[in-house]
């Protein structure tokens, strides 16, 4: 039980749930609130997916191909690090514009499921928590329960999300964004130093 709660908690700062409202709610702006529940619904489901398709066979495909996770660590900083500077410097489109560039499907894929809830780091940490060599299949599935259970955290705050953005308006939703495209990219660099430094250690 105790692993379970330490498994829960470590994919719960990973996948930072609260940090995905901020994006959701930038993300939808423009979108009734039918549509709003779909891109939850979709992206949840995606995220999940995606997350447990990682947690059977990424480390064999990484291996298979010779990619160290140092490498992956890395990359996936990038990756990170060029979203979050997505929402930094927003292009400030006007609403009509944006709900005509891109439908539920496409928001709920990107930015959504990817790189904002089954982010590079969710994706690294899925693997690493569930490494053949040290953790046996019943631990791989205690894992799985406990990112199957900060998923649906996951979705319960952005079917709520919608109160919020009633509460702070598109004003203060754009200065959220902002905010957390900023500790995104800290968090992106994080990554990629570790990696580095993980890299040297294997030279």
């Amino acid at each position: 039980m105790n692993d379970l709660i330490a498994t829960f908690i470590f994919f719960f700062a990973v996948i930072d749930p609260i940090g995905s409202v901020p994006v959701f709610i930038a993300s939808t702006i423009g979108f009734n609130e039918k549509e709003k529940r779909r891109i939850a619904f979709r992206a949840v489901l995606i995220s999940a997916l995606i997350l447990l398709f990682f947690i059977v066979v990424g480390e064999l495909i990484l291996n298979a191909i010779k990619i160290p996770l140092s490498a992956f660590q890395i990359a996936g900083g990038i990756v990170l690090f060029l979203f979050a500077l997505t929402m930094i410097f927003g292009e400030g489109k006007p609403e009509s514009e944006i709900k005509q560039m891109k439908t539920t499907t496409e928001i709920a894929v990107f930015p959504m499921a990817m790189p904002s809830i089954a982010s590079p780091g969710a994706m690294l940490t899925v693997v690493l928590l569930t490494k053949n060599s040290e953790y046996s299949i019943w631990e791989q599935f205690q894992s799985s329960i406990a990112l199957i259970l900060v998923l649906i955290i996951v979705l319960i705050l952005l079917l709520i999300a919608g109160k919020v953005h009633k509460i702070i308006g598109n004003a203060g939703a754009s200065i959220i964004s902002r905010v957390m495209g900023l500790i995104l990219s800290a968090v992106a660099i994080a990554n990629i130093i570790d990696g580095i430094k993980e890299s040297f250690h294997l030279l």
